[in-house]
């Protein structure tokens, strides 16, 4: 079983591909987004550490975590979000890599992936087998945003200005996918990529 890193920019598109290599391929696939709001659930040690760090205000009426508080409490204090990451990023690393192994036990799947923007910056690279860098021109991604997520060009680069370079990407990964075209050409980067893997119809 491969364990592969999706990065890339912001508007790079990796989510539409990595719907296809879902439909297609015998695969785990986690967005670190996600499991970062999984493992900030009530009752984990990771909830706990939050609350202890940030108060109470940041609860919902549920007792859950509110997502939109909590960013706007940490936002422009480096000092809190480098507190926040140092309990949010192992215990997502923690999630993972139990998946991983659990998914090794079961040998029901070939590939399994891991998504996330920051991947390289969060010491993935030592983990992985294979980093991929999912690749658009910047024109196209900023387009993207603007249309699909309705962000305004300032938005757009404020993000894209916390984000790697594009050499820095490149310099990191081992596969380079590029999706400034259509998707069938992305598509079709993957199935060469992944041909010594099972295909689903």
């Amino acid at each position: 079983m491969r364990f592969i890193g999706i990065t890339g920019g912001v508007g790079a598109g990796k989510s539409k591909l990595l719907e296809y290599i879902s439909r297609h391929y015998l695969c785990e696939i986690y967005l670190a987004d996600e499991v970062a709001h999984q493992v900030k659930a009530k009752g984990t040690a990771c909830y706990e550490r939050l609350i202890e760090l940030l108060g109470t205000e940041i609860l919902q009426e549920d007792g859950e975590i509110d997502k939109g508080i909590m960013a706007a409490k940490i936002f422009g204090d480096e000092g809190l979000l480098e507190q926040v990451n140092a309990i949010v990023h192992p215990a997502v690393r923690e999630y993972l890599l139990e998946r991983l192994e659990e998914a090794r036990h079961k040998s029901e799947v070939e590939l399994f992936f891991v998504e996330a923007a920051l991947l390289i910056e969060a010491g993935y690279g030592d983990l992985v087998d294979e980093m991929w860098y999912i690749y658009a021109q910047e024109d196209i991604r900023r387009e993207r945003l603007a249309v699909g997520r309705g962000y305004s060009q300032e938005k757009i680069g404020n993000i894209m200005g916390n984000q790697l370079t594009e050499e820095e990407f490149r310099q990191n990964c081992d596969f380079v996918i590029d999706n400034s075209g259509g998707l069938e050409d992305s598509f079709r980067q993957i199935d060469t990529k992944l041909e010594a893997f099972s295909w689903r119809d």
